[in-house]
């Protein structure tokens, strides 16, 4: 990277701190909003902290190596940590010697910040990849063998064991719910920041929030390449079913990929019907996940199970996000033969372990895979 465009990555990235430091005020009432004084932003080569705040200065300071190699949601993270400190310091009239006494920590909740965000603290992919599940646990060792069953050549086989795997996911996640365990919840950016986002990953998003336990919501995120803020769909759970989304996000995008390449190539089509293909995969794959379809084998107590709503989820995401809105996209320029067709692949899709870089000639799945390992 040459100085020139190294030092606009860095006035944009700092301009996005600004951005989010803004954005990340709404959530305090407006007494605490006012009394927070917009601090100086800077981007230093630090070696044993993520982030520092430095109240004699009015300055937040990141790590450059954070804001470079991390995702923007892991920038975010560490944001909110150091603005707690400022909060603490400038609203909350810290007093207490220990940089993260009871000031602050009043601060990180009253942020939705995390108090664990800087110093040695491992980004949150790090410790969701190496400790997604517990090794020693029965169900997820079978959910990992039915997957891997879904490999199979043997269609019928491969997709009982799907439907299987599924079964058993609603199973594992209602079973901890009747228990009333404790759960750590974690959020994470499931797409990249974007000014808009396409029809597709609404349905996506959707299919995903309703199988596999974890609650999506549109967040503003600031779009480094564009210099402005923009959404991103961010998804909270626990590791587990994070790990698992986050695979079925990644899979069926690739899968889709794949499938519409042969596709145009028989049908040369523009860019725009691609989300019409990609919409009615999804809607597809949902069919075959509900037994909309009508195939035989499927767990006839999987549509009830999904149903069942994680009561501490809801009211983790309610604390963290106390003011929401609901908004709808108008689908205009549809259609309807490609959404059917679409529908009708997607009804054939078989989640299963992992798409082989030889099968594919892509990449293989990387950013969830550990899920399966």
């Amino acid at each position: 990277m040459t100085p020139t465009i190294q030092i606009e990555l860095e006035r944009k990235i700092l301009y996005g701190l600004s951005c989010e430091w803004e954005t990340a005020l709404w959530v305090l009432n407006h007494d605490y909003r006012e009394r927070m004084i917009k601090p100086l932003f800077s981007l230093r080569d630090l070696k044993s902290t993520w982030g520092s705040w430095s109240g004699r200065l009015g300055e937040i300071r990141l790590s450059r190596r954070l804001v470079m190699d991390h995702p923007w949601y892991a920038v975010k993270e560490v944001l909110l940590h150091e603005m707690a400190h400022q909060l603490a310091e400038q609203v909350l009239d810290a007093t207490d010697a220990r940089p993260h006494g009871e000031a602050f920590m009043k601060a990180c909740h009253l942020l939705r910040a995390n108090p664990k965000a800087s110093g040695s603290y491992r980004l949150l992919m790090d410790p969701m990849h190496r400790d997604a599940e517990d090794p020693n646990d029965r169900i997820l060792i079978r959910i990992k063998k039915l997957f891997a069953l879904a490999q199979s050549r043997n269609l019928h086989e491969a997709e009982a064991a799907m439907l299987k795997a599924h079964e058993l996911i609603a199973k594992y996640n209602i079973d901890r719910m009747t228990l009333e365990r404790k759960r750590n919840y974690f959020s994470i950016f499931l797409t990249k920041p974007a000014l808009r986002q396409s029809r597709d990953i609404y349905h996506l998003a959707n299919l995903i929030q309703t199988f596999y336990f974890v609650q999506g919501i549109w967040v503003p995120a600031y779009v480094v390449e564009k210099g402005k803020m923009g959404r991103v769909l961010e998804i909270t759970g626990t590791r587990q079913n994070i790990a698992m989304a986050g695979y079925v996000y990644d899979f069926v995008n690739r899968f889709i990929e794949m499938e519409w390449d042969g596709y145009n190539r028989r049908k040369r089509l523009n860019r725009h019907r691609k989300t019409d293909f990609s919409v009615g995969i999804i809607e597809g794959f949902r069919h075959k996940l509900t037994g909309i379809n009508g195939k035989k084998g499927h767990p006839s107590d999987t549509r009830d199970l999904v149903t069942i709503e994680d009561r501490h989820l809801k009211e983790y995401v309610a604390y963290k996000y106390p003011r929401t809105a609901s908004f709808s996209r108008a689908a205009a320029g549809q259609d309807p033969g490609v959404i059917e067709d679409g529908m009708e692949i997607g009804k054939k899709l078989i989640l299963h372990r992992g798409i082989s870089e030889k099968k594919s000639g892509k990449k293989p799945l990387i950013g969830y895979s550990s899920f399966f390992q």
